[in-house]
């Protein structure tokens, strides 16, 4: 999900550790805690109180399911439910309805942070027929919620009008509520407004500096937001690489600089391109097998193809006292990258397999990774196949 969404729970009212994901409790044992909650939600017509109920129950929801996604795994997940699965979903089910109602009698008081929260859920598909992502619903709740100060709401309507969701593309509003967020320091709307002004994006002409103004001012609060949010980091050490004549200062030490705070914030494409860096002493960074392993692990973590193929390659010879050559190891991650679509891993793990690499033989498998690789133009995998 985009910077700043969803909003931070709201203050608890009750402990609720022990609702967290643990033993299939039945919901019925928390029914005390949840009248608990309704009643006082009740008793007041203060909206605040009343949005912490409707809130809290969906935590309880997603908690739940949690742990009923955690007991059919434990059992097989093709057995079929237990009496308890049965209650505790339509037991869901029904606080989810609930739930809904409570926010959108809420919302229709001008609630702020529940229009913002129902828009949320029904871009989620709860709440909606079907379980459909529904944004013509969605949309007006963000535009409400956007008007009166709420800074993922502008955030979530200037993407609605950016792509024309829920309503049509309209890029100069747009642009006006991506500055409404970025304003109330919102770092996604800033990096959508850096990346706009540096290549001319959403109709307006180019103004690199006002570009980099936006990206330097998210970089500042990259690791200040939960969820921390890297990207302008990374944006912004490409262009110091790089450089941009009267803007932006070429200077790689402080790209890579840039690239380790945001692979410290587990941001994939820094963490591969360090791992690159590191293992052929690229800008500036001096050849190191431990923290071009390091990064491209990072990111490989993340499923990033790219890095998983890299760590292929270092598990095929190995690092003295840093990794140990593993050809199964090689193998797995191989494939770990081919089920992304990545042609060459593809093509290797249709070679691992027809020769034995790290796993069995098996030339029928062989020959369909070949396929998919040579589907995608991979001239090796058209060779083997002719």
């Amino acid at each position: 999900m985009e910077g700043g969404v969803p909003p931070p729970p709201p203050a608890q009212l009750l402990d609720q550790s022990h609702l967290r994901v643990g033993t299939m409790a039945s919901l019925l044992s928390h029914d005390k805690t949840l009248e608990l909650y309704r009643q006082n939600a009740k008793k007041t017509n203060d909206p605040d109180i009343q949005y912490e109920f409707a809130t809290f129950t969906m935590d309880v929801v997603a908690d739940l399911e949690q742990s009923t996604i955690m007991a059919r795994v434990a059992r097989g997940e093709d057995a079929p439910p237990l009496p308890q699965e049965v209650e505790a979903r339509q037991k869901q089910q029904a606080l989810v309805a609930e739930s809904i109602s409570l926010l959108n009698r809420l919302a229709t008081r001008g609630h702020v942070p529940s229009c913002y929260f129902l828009a949320d859920c029904y871009t989620q598909g709860i709440g909606t027929t079907k379980g459909k992502r529904d944004y013509d619903k969605a949309f007006p709740l963000f535009h409400t919620a956007g008007k009166h100060g709420h800074a993922a709401g502008s955030y979530r309507a200037a993407q609605c009008l950016e792509h024309g969701w829920g309503t049509r593309k309209d890029w100069p509003k747009a642009v006006s509520f991506y500055r409404r967020a970025a304003v109330l320091s919102h770092t996604g709307a800033m990096h959508r407004l850096g990346l706009a002004e540096l290549n001319g994006e959403l109709g307006l002409s180019k103004r690199p500096k006002d570009g980099v103004q936006w990206l330097t001012r998210a970089a500042e609060l990259a690791d200040q937001v939960d969820p921390p949010q890297p990207q302008s980091l990374h944006e912004l050490a490409v262009l110091h690489e790089r450089g941009i004549d009267n803007v932006v200062f070429q200077d790689e030490d402080y790209a890579a600089e840039l690239l380790a705070r945001a692979a410290e914030l587990q941001y994939a494409p820094s963490a591969y391109k360090l791992g690159e860096c590191y293992e052929y002493g690229k800008m500036g960074c001096p050849q190191d097998a431990a923290l071009s392993i390091h990064y491209y692990n990072i990111a490989a973590q993340q499923n990033h193809a790219a890095a998983c193929f890299a760590l292929t390659a270092w598990y095929l010879v190995g690092s003295p006292g840093i990794l140990p050559q593993s050809d199964t190891e090689a193998y797995l991650w191989a494939k770990k990258a081919a089920e992304q679509g990545l042609a060459k891993a593809e093509y290797a793990v249709g070679y691992f397999t027809e020769v034995g690499i790290g796993t069995h033989r098996d030339e029928r498998e062989a020959l369909d990774w070949f396929r998919r690789a040579a589907a995608q133009g991979d001239k090796r995998a058209m060779d083997r196949l002719r």
